[in-house]
């Protein structure tokens, strides 16, 4: 049923989730279970179906985040929306719940960004090296909550780890993110960041879509 309870659009090429946090995008290491299990046990269920099931992921969020995840049931649609993913049509925005106001009400962040893969870790530079690769988001302040606030991000481009590093490089870290410069983590182990709205051109019949989910710390949040 937690599946099922976060489904925010379903038809024959597309299923769009409000993924929870701690729960990983596409199975890891660890082996636990993943988005796209849960996914194709709940396809095979409501449709009885036998056999494997196809269930394909266009993007990822990081397993303590949560928000919308798109996940595709037909192969057309995942080629063409992971197409359209490459070509930056399809418009993302997130709310970062982070532990200082930003000096500018918004702004565009733009660096390099360098993965350690055996840390999992993101190192930003202001300036191009050997192994980087170009990042940038604009943000502006969605509300503020005493010493705190909450940032709205659009991502121009989507590197791993990047919301979370970049906001570092403003001066703001995101609430829990131990990673990334906050002093303790969240008792369940997430990070108050949310993949909020997504707006696309549907694969096949070509209408316009629009998708929003409103992170359930947002309005319960006191900035304590």
């Amino acid at each position: 049923m937690i599946f099922e309870n976060n489904i925010l659009f379903e038809d024959n090429h597309l299923l769009i989730v409000n993924k929870p946090s701690g729960i990983l995008s596409q199975g890891d290491s660890t082996q636990d279970s993943s988005l796209i299990d849960f996914a194709k046990e709940y396809i095979k269920k409501k449709y009885a179906k036998k056999g494997n099931v196809f269930v394909g992921l266009v993007h990822r969020i990081d397993r303590p985040a949560s928000g919308i995840v798109m996940l595709t049931k037909t192969s057309k649609a995942l080629e063409r929306m992971t197409q359209a993913w490459r070509e930056r049509v399809v418009e993302k925005k997130y709310i970062a719940m982070v532990d200082r106001v930003p000096q500018k009400n918004e702004g565009i962040v733009r660096s390099w960004l360098e993965k350690d893969v055996s840390k999992n870790k993101v190192t930003s530079y202001n300036y191009e090296k050997k192994g980087t690769v170009f990042a940038e988001l604009s943000y502006k302040v969605y509300s503020r909550m005493k010493n705190r606030a909450a940032i709205e991000i659009q991502l121009t481009t989507g590197r791993p780890h990047q919301i979370r590093v970049q906001m570092r490089e403003i001066g703001c870290c995101i609430i829990g993110d131990v990673k990334y410069g906050y002093t303790k983590k969240n008792n369940d182990g997430s990070i108050l960041l949310h993949a909020y709205e997504l707006s696309f051109t549907h694969p096949v019949n070509g209408n316009y879509i629009n998708i929003k989910s409103t992170p359930v710390w947002l309005p319960e949040y006191d900035g304590s």
